[in-house]
């Protein structure tokens, strides 16, 4: 039997039988991420599946910026929980901006703009197709000011461009 590596739009088509909304164990993989976010024994945290996530990241407009943080409040409020495994997010994440530049590659012009999703507390994403310089020059061609931090970017000021931002 020959196996057939799924490409990353059919890993964002399978819906991993999500969301499913668990106890919170501290020893969960997300775990430490979550203890840190308040997460205590027992509280209900969603698995939510990668379409979800796509769409959150889809809904950035130009001249917006979205973190791991927001997407995981966005997903915690749609499905009644007070937390999301901000692991398996964070993979969803990469999910889909690898499965939006294979649709590049195959012709489709409107694809995610996973380039302005950034991790948490602004950083730019090292996993994204190119790395994060990549992401770097995307995000100075919208007009946004980034500055290196070790071997490390991060927008200035992200807060005030955030999706949700006041």
């Amino acid at each position: 039997m020959v196996y057939k590596k799924k490409t990353w739009r059919e890993k964002l088509q399978n819906d991993k039988r999500m969301p499913k909304v668990l106890e919170f164990d501290p020893k969960f993989p997300c775990g430490k991420a979550l203890v840190k976010r308040g997460a205590k024994p027992g509280d209900p945290v969603v698995l939510a599946p990668p379409l979800e996530v796509d769409e959150i990241m889809r809904s950035v407009p130009s001249g917006k910026l979205i973190t791991l943080d927001e997407i995981c409040q966005r997903l915690s409020e749609k499905h009644g929980t007070k937390f999301c495994c901000t692991l398996t997010t964070g993979i969803f994440v990469m999910t889909a901006a690898n499965a939006a530049e294979e649709a590049r590659g195959e012709g489709v012009e409107k694809i995610t703009p996973y380039w302005r999703t950034l991790k948490v507390d602004g950083y730019l994403n090292d996993k994204y197709p190119g790395g994060a310089d990549a992401q770097r020059l995307k995000l100075e061609e919208e007009g946004f000011t980034i500055t290196k931090r070790g071997s490390r970017y991060r927008v200035d000021d992200f807060k005030e461009h955030l999706v949700n931002h006041k």
